[in-house]
């Protein structure tokens, strides 16, 4: 099987390695395509749908992070349709959710001069604030459910499990499980989640007291508190390994 492929991206023809995704073949020839949900450390699930293209033969429009390349085939990443596609989507997330700490989005939104108001009636997504523990906070109205933080908590990389879907539809928002919080879950703070989450929705706790304009003593019972969390973290672990039995000296 050959290792590379002919395609036609915009018009102009590329080699591009063969067995990779369009997007991986855009980017491998310089040509930018647009993804929200998409990280490189996460397994591609498209469910943002910001990175799709126009490919020839093709009724719909494809997402280039899992879709991949054919030899010969001929793909538009900028076309009529595609853009106006994207700025739906963009749109749509501006009128439900609360995007000021999402740079990346709000750029999109300028780059596709997306219309904030188009959606004046569309429903907001709310939910409170869940500081219910020393390492981070979640603010799920800013969340868009791109699922990045379930993948790095699951198979991607930390295999903890402590978070996933909950409700369906609009009302779908990552959750953990029986809405246990935080620290009566699997989790370990590992902190894999925040690092990729790209609204603001996950956040380091000290930060969002910083934002809050907290005293600057909260933020040292931060610390501490986080220390606690972690000895009693490895203390639990220590006792299981023993079968429930306390370490003696």
């Amino acid at each position: 099987m050959a290792d590379t492929i002919r395609i036609v991206l915009d018009g102009n023809p590329y080699t591009v390695p063969a067995r990779t995704s369009i997007l991986r073949a855009a980017q491998s020839v310089g040509i930018s395509i647009p993804t929200l949900c998409f990280h490189d450390f996460c397994t591609a699930n498209a469910l943002c749908r910001i990175c799709v293209v126009e490919v020839e033969g093709s009724r719909t429009l494809v997402p280039a992070c899992v879709a991949e390349a054919a030899d010969g085939m001929k793909i538009l990443t900028g076309s009529e349709r595609v853009v106006l596609a994207r700025r739906t989507l963009l749109e749509m997330l501006r009128a439900t959710v609360d995007l000021s700490d999402a740079p990346e989005v709000l750029a999109m939104l300028q780059e596709y001069h997306a219309d904030p108001d188009r959606f004046p009636q569309a429903e907001r997504r709310t939910a409170p604030v869940l500081d219910d523990n020393p390492m981070y906070v979640r603010d799920y109205a800013k969340c868009i459910v791109c699922w990045r933080c379930v993948q790095v908590c699951a198979s991607d990389a930390q295999y903890t499990y402590a978070i996933n879907f909950a409700e369906r539809g609009f009302r779908t928002q990552i959750a953990t499980f029986y809405g246990k919080p935080m620290p009566e879950t699997t989790c370990v703070f590992c902190g894999q989640c925040v690092g990729v989450c790209p609204t603001g929705a996950l956040k380091p706790r000290r930060e969002w007291l910083l934002e809050q304009k907290r005293p600057v003593k909260e933020l040292f019972l931060v610390s501490r508190h986080a220390r606690d969390a972690e000895q009693k973290t490895l203390g639990n672990r220590r006792r299981a390994g023993n079968g429930g039995r306390h370490d003696r000296a």
